[in-house]
């Protein structure tokens, strides 16, 4: 399987990555909120580029795991700095999917369980986690040729990337999609608890002080509700052309 790591068991730079270094990068973002379709559009523009595909939603989800497992307060900033230095991320791709590690663990469907995103959700808002992601990421995308998907990629972590999107949709839709996503894995859940939680999500999302979620002044906008996957892909595929040649 392909692996990328993303851990601070590695030596940091002396120095944290410059946001305007991004500016020699090739760089894709794609931010948005949950359900949009992010995951499955990044993946395939990924593909169709041959850049790496780097789910930030996934780490701060795994922070998330690990602050239930060690019984963590979310709102313990010295205790979420601390449990950050201390992960070891990996990405593997294993045919079609990527899956998600921490410390050899695969935790690809626990990150997706409603309470982890509803914790991931407080402890992504907290200021030691967002540096510490922050970081990680940036030092990810040294290398360029990449689409990092995320909530603050293009106005926070990679704001002088080379292409910037920002995909939005109705919250039916999006809690239609989230629910038939997470239905075989909890027999309780109902698509009303579904839309609940992903509207306080993106309650949360907007409204926290660091890194709220917004489109970047200079990202294409584009309303997946309407259109199908295929279109989306292509109309992304052209901003994109369009922004790096």
């Amino acid at each position: 399987m392909e692996k990328i790591l993303v851990s601070y068991q590695e030596k940091l730079p002396s120095e944290t990555i410059r946001p305007a270094d991004a500016e020699k990068l090739a760089v894709v973002t794609i931010d948005g909120p949950a359900g949009a379709g992010k995951s499955t559009v990044s993946r395939i523009l990924a593909e169709r580029l041959r850049f790496d595909y780097v789910d930030t939603g996934a780490m701060y989800r795994v922070v998330a795991v690990r602050a239930k497992d060690s019984h963590i307060d979310p709102h313990d900033d010295g205790a979420l700095e601390r449990l950050c230095r201390q992960l070891d991320i990996s990405f593997q791709r294993d045919g079609e999917e990527w899956r998600v590690f921490e410390s050899g663990e695969d935790l690809t469907a626990t990150i997706r369980a409603p309470e982890i995103s509803m914790l991931a959700s407080k402890t992504s808002a907290r200021p030691a986690v967002r540096a510490a992601m922050t970081e990680l990421q940036r030092r990810l995308g040294q290398k360029g040729r990449a689409v990092f998907e995320g909530r603050d990629m293009g106005t926070v972590v990679f704001p002088k990337a080379a292409a910037k999107l920002f995909l939005i949709a109705d919250i039916q839709s999006r809690s239609e999609r989230r629910f038939l996503e997470l239905k075989d894995s909890s027999g309780n859940l109902t698509l009303d608890r579904v839309a609940a939680d992903m509207k306080q999500r993106d309650h949360n999302d907007q409204t926290r002080p660091v890194a709220p979620l917004r489109p970047p002044e200079d990202a294409l906008i584009v309303d997946s509700t309407n259109l199908t996957i295929n279109q989306v892909v292509e109309k992304m595929l052209d901003f994109i052309n369009k922004k790096m040649n």
